[in-house]
């Protein structure tokens, strides 16, 4: 039977599930309970959830939890994060008090400027166009002042355009390269009604405009985020030696990029659980920091280590594009409330706050592998859902907790555990 189905948008809810049941689960009643089981029982909340996205049928929860005690540039934080991978937001809140004693995070941003543009095609001579972009230059800030009036205000707008000969890279191709401040917005509709204002004045019978579109490559939009402390404060003993070789483990990152794809995976552990938390766009800020792990043509660490004159340092710098207005962040009521908690901070100050986020995960995770190994900790804090899994009772559950206690886990471990503890029942 065919699965192809016409006129599905115009299906209600209900309507779309029982086609998914049927069609895909053989109308078994249980898949149709798990989807309705996670509406939400307020109707208007699930409608606002409801016109997220196109065709949805239900909602797909991810834990939301919090890491207090950061101190950020003096300030107390409790961070919000929303991530489903265990031991993160309990590294990230043990990494928070660490450094809560010891002088804090300091962050400051480097620049804010984001990046759009129109990529056209013309064969002609490189002089003429070159000639025709200078007569135009004003036009084309002309035909986006009504777009801009309200960001302009903020002090934000199209802060120049450029001409951009990329024909060694590919035949007749150049573009309009625009770079623009965004203030407290992420900016993304901003950016692309410009870019299309801007191409269509633009075009002409010899140029033809291919696309305009902003870049999530963003590398004029960095933060910096730092901690700092004597080498003998790190460690409760052998600091030296523990020290030397969590800057080693830095240095293996920029060295090595199957090393670097992982270490790089763990500060976005922290950066996108607080991107998700504030309704930002996590795939834009993933897509630009790894860009900027391979800035060299090498990709490597977006963190780096030093010790110097007995001070240890350890600091990221990365872009950043977010937004504390639009989009999710002023629709979605836990976004709203994540970004109330962090005291509605401005974009830059979200950006510190974030980049923090990813440098005490790093933190954490360098710590760990460099002593202990990160498997101990990992899971312990996986433990607890090998144990749901098995469905255990609340006292089996505190039987199994306190049994690995000092022992190895691992998922087999677990289970034979349980096995031998109900067969004793």
């Amino acid at each position: 039977m065919s699965k192809i189905v016409n006129g599905f948008s115009k299906l209600n809810k209900l309507e779309k599930i029982d086609w998914l049941v049927s069609t895909y689960f053989n109308n078994e009643t249980k898949v149709k309970q798990v989807l309705l089981q996670y509406w939400n029982s307020n109707p208007l909340l699930q409608d606002l959830h409801d016109d997220f996205i196109e065709n949805t049928i239900s909602n797909f929860y991810l834990p939301f939890g919090i890491a207090p005690n950061f101190v950020i540039n003096g300030k107390d934080y409790t961070i919000p994060m929303a991530i489903e991978e265990s031991s993160v937001v309990a590294a990230a809140s043990l990494v928070a008090k660490f450094w809560s004693t010891r002088g804090g995070f300091k962050a400051e941003v480097i620049s804010t400027v984001k990046i759009g543009q129109v990529h056209f095609l013309y064969e002609g001579d490189k002089a003429e166009l070159e000639s025709y972009f200078k007569s135009k230059k004003d036009d084309l800030l002309k035909v986006t002042e009504t777009i801009t009036q309200n960001m302009r205000t903020r002090g934000g707008g199209i802060l120049d355009i450029e001409l951009r000969d990329k024909t060694s890279d590919l035949e007749n191709y150049y573009q309009l390269h625009v770079t623009f401040e965004t203030a407290d917005s992420m900016g993304a509709n901003f950016i692309n009604s410009c870019l299309e204002a801007i191409a269509s004045e633009f075009e002409k019978e010899d140029i033809q405009i291919v696309m305009s579109i902003l870049s999530n490559h963003v590398p004029e939009c960095l933060v910096h985020a730092e901690v700092s402390c004597k080498v003998e404060e790190l460690y409760a003993e052998n600091s030296e030696l523990f020290a030397q070789k969590f800057v080693q483990a830095v240095a293996i990152a920029n060295a090595e990029p199957h090393r670097a794809v992982t270490h790089n995976k763990g500060i976005m552990n922290g950066i996108d659980a607080v991107v998700i938390a504030t309704g930002n766009d996590f795939r834009a800020i993933e897509a630009g920091a790894h860009a900027y792990a391979a800035k060299s043509g090498r990709y490597k660490s977006l963190t780096n280590a030093s010790i110097e004159n007995g001070i240890f340092k350890f600091w990221i710098e990365i872009p950043l594009a977010l937004g504390t207005v639009g989009g999710l962040t002023k629709l979605h009521p836990l976004s709203k409330l994540s970004l109330k908690m962090l005291d509605n901070p401005s974009a830059k100050e979200l950006m510190q706050i974030i980049a923090v986020a990813g440098l005490a995960q790093n933190f954490a995770a360098l710590r760990a592998l460099t002593t202990t190994g990160i498997q101990k900790g990992h899971m312990k804090m996986h433990l607890t859902n090998i144990i749901k899994q098995l469905g255990a009772s609340d006292e089996e559950k505190e039987y199994l907790i306190d049994y690995f206690e000092h022992k190895t886990i691992t998922h087999n471990a677990v289970v034979e555990a349980y096995n031998k503890l109900i067969g004793e029942k």
